[in-house]
């Protein structure tokens, strides 16, 4: 599949040791703006996206911080995933399956959340985040 077919580059995750921080680096070091954060108790975990300008039209950065991270992450294991938006995940993630793809996580509702999800890895085991456009609420 390409652009031509409704792909969207949309974040890079990256897991985060300290989020005031990263947020502040972000912000004022690079520029960026904190376009929006958000706590998740059930999952002890809290969001921030940065970038330069709205989400529906940039790719943007999210920063992720797990509230019972002890130490400071190794940079291996700091990378989370690449984000692609695309409209009807289900559909998307069956033709991807068809032509090989493996989906270790298949579409659904996010945990904590109700934005439909589906992870896909590239040949080196990197994950993709597909995130279905329009679930986002």
């Amino acid at each position: 599949m390409s652009a031509d077919n409704g792909f969207r580059m949309m974040h890079t995750m990256i897991r985060v040791f300290d989020l005031d921080r990263s947020i502040k680096f972000y912000t004022e070091l690079l520029g960026m703006k904190l376009l929006r954060k958000e706590d998740f108790p059930g999952g002890k975990f809290t969001l921030a996206f940065v970038g330069y300008g709205p989400e529906e039209s940039n790719t943007v950065v999210e920063l992720t911080h797990n509230w019972d991270q002890s130490e400071p992450y190794q940079i291996g294991s700091g990378f989370g995933h690449l984000a692609l938006g695309v409209n009807d995940i289900y559909a998307v993630c069956d033709a991807l399956e068809r032509q090989g793809a493996s989906i270790p996580r298949k579409p659904g509702p996010m945990m904590h959340g109700t934005t439909h999800i589906a992870f896909v890895e590239d040949p080196d085991g990197y994950k993709i985040e597909l995130i279905g456009l329009d679930t986002m609420q």
